[in-house]
């Protein structure tokens, strides 16, 4: 807490300072660095244009620039960059789930969203397209669904747009760990009018790793095509394909067990860092490709249409490994896969919006009127060995390794032999359903003064689902179900001082549909949809001409009738629908152009989560999926803007994280410990060309990331790049 008294305090002192100086005349700031640290207006976190000072929603976003000066090229490592966010789980290109999870106050969250409408990928997200993401925070149900979103918040992907000159770069990169990287970024007119514009962004990325195996080969292209026949009509076309082909990174999951009484951190158990466990071959290939269009026109002065649809297909095939614990020893270490084959997840997503902006007698109105349609067909396929092997991986406290042992022998040969073996005996895990969501949603922003501003947003959602499961104990066949869901949104926005400070307060609601649960007597059940209504305020501003950005918030979100493992002697699967999740918490975030040249990023969370109705063994303790509760994030940066260095700028920052209990009952606490990350950056920017070098993790800390997982990172990188812009 002293930590956010502390960002309390600045926070005044920066009002203070403005009501002195800021009607002085600002100098104005190199577009550089505006493109890099000053917090954009959004149009997507309420389906409408709205200043940040006026958005009752908190939300955080990361510009390209960022990316370009951390020498950064996924949109997973661009995360490190926003407050309140926790990396959980890396993607491993599995079709359907395969994508990466972090946390989001207190919940876990994926990458769904692409300019405000279906986007999911599978694999790693290259950047080689991204203009910038956004991630906002809280429920947000009302305006995107259940489907696409999580209670913690929601992450879009903001997309690189064809312009009307010939322009772009090529980019080569390289490293340690066997790193090497190409891109390219080409813009260009196809019509001497200038109306039908092209521009194609792709890169292929090899990576290796710090362990004994590992590897992977991405490959990203994202061709878009935007005309422009008149000044009222504009129509854009896109695709992007990410292909990846790798053997996942080293996962381990710790379930309930007598060894929990032995050990209760990772550290205990000695593991070796730098051993995969595994051997070679281990590989899966996965593929994401998505399709979208879009057709904006200007009906008037005052009301605007945007048809949108976008389509998702993620396909996977190969294998999966994992390494785990259980029972009473904990030196015994299992090794485990879980394989897909031929495994697809497709979609469609329709969303047609009217935004109008007119008034009605003093009162200026800010509509959004919206039909959205999403079908989800799953036919994704799992197959496993039931365990490849048992070793003495691990001792407590010594020795490290079993001796003589070949932790090479498991390898694709060997997994292999067994699904041979098996053939036509297996008991494959399949997730075959359809999906159809049929929503409509109203909002409107309306300024009573002009000061301020309330927002009343309302969404309709009819569910259906027909799952084509069988449940593999009893036989029975699931049932199909339709659900109809209301979600309100409410936010009111009083700016104290004009487009500088203002306080804001908001309820958001969100929901989960969920299809069928099996219970404690093994029958499967229709669930309820889950639910979560968030209570916020805070205080936001936008001193200096922009220069100095902040928000200051308190959230209380409660999720109720969420659905809970339950343990069952007869029904291992078995689940309940009792459980009552609070999650509450403070966040800072800080936007500073400092001096001419000098800039900073910074953030603070802190999230308090937990189960206040469950059964004994979890009540009023923490989700072992809630993340550290403690998080912190620093970037400053210098760049020369003036004389012979100009160009030139260097960077350092990092990131702080608390003891993560990914496992957290009565039987047994397990924890991943604390950490604190430190990376730093330089690079020289010229009208041509521009090189740059970083050094992520250069402490070489060795720190672990989980979703009720233990995934270790990976130690100090190093990597240089240059760029030729034509």
């Amino acid at each position: 807490m002293k930590n956010v008294l502390i960002g309390v305090s600045m926070l005044g002192s920066i009002f203070a300072f403005a009501q002195e100086k800021d009607s002085t005349k600002v100098e104005k700031i190199d577009e550089v660095i505006m493109n890099t640290y000053i917090k954009k207006d959004s149009d997507y976190s309420n389906k409408m244009s709205l200043k940040a000072i006026e958005n009752p929603q908190v939300y955080s976003s990361i510009d390209k620039a960022i990316l370009e000066n951390q020498v950064i090229y996924t949109v997973d490592a661009a995360f490190r960059n926003i407050p309140g966010l926790q990396t959980m789980w890396t993607a491993n290109g599995r079709a359907g789930d395969g994508g990466a999870y972090v946390n989001l106050r207190g919940f876990v969250a994926s990458n769904s969203l692409r300019n405000g409408v279906l986007g999911s990928i599978t694999g790693t997200i290259d950047a080689v397209n991204l203009e910038k993401v956004e991630v906002l925070k809280g429920p947000s149900g009302t305006l995107f669904g259940s489907l696409l979103t999580s209670y913690g918040g929601v992450i879009n992907r903001v997309t690189k747009k064809p312009f009307d000159t010939f322009g772009g770069n090529v980019s080569l990169s390289g490293g340690n760990y066997d790193t090497y990287r190409a891109s390219v970024d080409i813009n260009t007119p196809l019509t001497k009018d200038k109306k039908l514009l092209f521009r194609l962004n792709s890169a292929y990325t090899n990576e290796g790793t710090f362990q004994t195996e590992g590897y992977r080969r991405n490959f990203a292209v994202a061709p878009s095509l935007t005309y422009n026949p008149t000044d009222r009509l504009n129509i854009n076309f896109e695709m992007e394909l990410f292909n990846m082909k790798s053997m996942s990174d080293q996962t381990f999951f710790f379930y309930g067990g007598d060894y929990l009484k032995k050990v209760n951190n990772v550290k205990d158990l000695n593991l070796d860092y730098k051993n995969s466990y595994l051997g070679k071959d281990l590989n899966n290939t996965g593929r994401s490709i998505n399709f979208f269009g879009q057709v904006n026109y200007k009906i008037s002065n005052t009301i605007k249409s945007s048809t949108n649809i976008s389509t998702s297909s993620s396909y996977s095939d190969g294998f999966m490994p994992y390494l785990y614990f259980s029972g009473d020893d904990p030196t015994k270490m299992y090794r485990s896969d879980q394989s897909t084959r031929d495994s697809r997840k497709k979609a469609i997503n329709f969303q047609q919006n009217f935004n109008g902006d007119f008034r009605i007698g003093n009162l200026r109105n800010r509509v959004v009127l919206g039909f959205d349609y999403l079908r989800i067909n799953n036919d994704q396929n799992f197959y496993d060995v039931n365990g490849f092997d048992k070793v003495n991986g691990v001792s407590v406290p010594v020795p490290l390794h079993q001796p003589g042992f070949d932790y090479t022998n498991f390898n694709g040969t060997a997994l292999q032999a067994q699904y041979d073996a098996m053939a036509g005996n297996e008991t494959p895990y399949l997730i075959k359903s359809i999906q159809n969501n049929y929503a409509v949603y109203l909002s409107n922003v309306l300024n009573i003064t002009d000061n301020l501003n309330v927002l009343m947003a309302l969404r309709v959602d009819r569910f259906s689902n027909k799952p084509g499961i069988v449940n593999p104990q009893t036989l029975e066949t699931a049932k199909s179900s339709n659900q109809t869901f209301f979600s309100p949104k409410l936010g009111i926005v009083y700016e104290v001082i004009k487009d500088k400070v203002s306080f804001f307060g908001n309820y958001q609601n969100s929901f989960k549909n969920l299809d069928y649960y099996t219970n404690t007597d093994g029958q499967m059940t229709t669930a309820v949809p889950e639910q979560a209504n968030q209570m916020e305020g805070g205080i936001k501003t936008s001193l200096f001409n922009g220069k100095i950005s902040s928000t200051l918030s308190y959230y209380n979100i409660k999720v109720k009738d969420v659905l809970r493992n339950t343990p069952n002697p007869k029904f291992n699967s078995a689940q309940t629908q009792d459980g009552t999740i609070v999650s509450k918490g403070l966040e800072l975030e800080i936007n500073a152009y400092l001096v001419k040249g000098f800039t900073a990023i910074a953030g603070f969370t802190y999230n308090d989560s937990t189960f206040t109705q469950a059964d004994e063994s979890v009540l009023n303790r923490r989700p072992n999926t809630s993340g550290s509760p403690y998080l912190a994030n620093l970037y400053a940066s210098y760049q020369f803007l003036d004389g012979k260095l100009k160009g030139l700028g260097f960077g350092v920052g990092g990131n702080y994280a608390s003891e993560n209990k990914i496992y957290n009952a009565t039987d047994g606490v397990f924890s991943l410990p604390s950490y604190v990350v430190l990376n730093a950056n330089a690079f020289y920017d010229a009208k041509k060309f521009r090189i740059g070098v970083k050094v992520d993790n250069f402490t070489n800390q060795h720190y672990w990331i989980g979703y009720t997982t233990a995934n270790p990172q990976r130690l100090l990188n190093a990597l240089g790049s240059v760029t030729y812009k034509f």
